[in-house]
Order: C-alpha cells, then sequence, then structure tokens
C-alpha cells in the first residue's frame, strides 16, 4: 500500500502538517488519509523550481525577493510581498507566476506555527540533513 496508508494502518491516527518538496499528487493523496492535516510546501524546493526557469542574470533578483516571503512577521505580510512579486515578475515569467499562484495556499501555512519553530518547517532541508546524519 501507500506510504500515508501503510503510516495510517500501523497506528499513526492524526497529523498536524506534512512537509513536501511537491510531489506531484502528494497532497490529494495525505488528504484522503489525513484530511485534518495542513500541508506546507517547502521554500526551498520552490526556489529551485523557480531558478531553474528563469534567465540566470535574474536569478540573485528573483532569489532574493522570493526570500523575503519568509522573513516577514505575519502570513499576511508574506502575502503581500508574495502579490508584489507576482507583480514584478509576471510580465517576464508567468508561466513561473501561474504555477506559483496554484500552489499559494501551500506557500505560507509555517505563518501558522509559533515564530521560533517556523524556520524548521519551511523547509524540507533541515529534515533532509537530518536523514544524512542518520545515513553516514
Amino acid at each position: 500500500p501507500p506510504l500515508h496508508q501503510n503510516m495510517k494502518s500501523r497506528g499513526l491516527k492524526q497529523v498536524e502538517l506534512f512537509l513536501s518538496d511537491g510531489v506531484v499528487g502528494m497532497k490529494t493523496a495525505l488528504a484522503r488519509t489525513y484530511p485534518k492535516a495542513h500541508f506546507q510546501r517547502c521554500l526551498v524546493h520552490v526556489m529551485r523550481n523557480i531558478c531553474a526557469k528563469v534567465r540566470v542574470d535574474d536569478r540573485e533578483k528573483i532569489m532574493n525577493e522570493f526570500k523575503q516571503i519568509h522573513q516577514q512577521t505575519s502570513q499576511k505580510e508574506a502575502a503581500a510581498v508574495l502579490h508584489k512579486f507576482y507583480a514584478r515578475w509576471n510580465k517576464a515569467y508567468s508561466n513561473v507566476i501561474k504555477g506559483l499562484k496554484e500552489i499559494e495556499p501551500d506557500l505560507l501555512v509555517f505563518y501558522n506555527y509559533p515564530k521560533q519553530i517556523r524556520a524548521s518547517i519551511y523547509s524540507t532541508n533541515m529534515i533532509e540533513s537530518f536523514n544524512n546524519v542518520i545515513k553516514r
């Protein structure tokens, strides 16, 4: 069976938050098994995807602006920064902006959590780093 169903059958009753790099279909499958769980898209993976789709000359500027999204004090401020980002880059990169708008509900979920733990939940990097330590 798929991993999420396997977790449930082994006793994992409820999940508060899933953090994902954006595997296609993952959110839908997880939501069926854990309908109350929140879903946060890894912002580092989102940034990598953006980088792959923009001109090299624009990358640094775009990344510096996108990083502002997770450096705000509230979800409302972050949403304002994100929408400003859309407006600034839509003309040059409409497909990138369209893709971001499609996943917007999953970009700012970490703001619903205490400030002290936000940095550990907007990116899977900490988890990946921990897994690498275990593997060694």
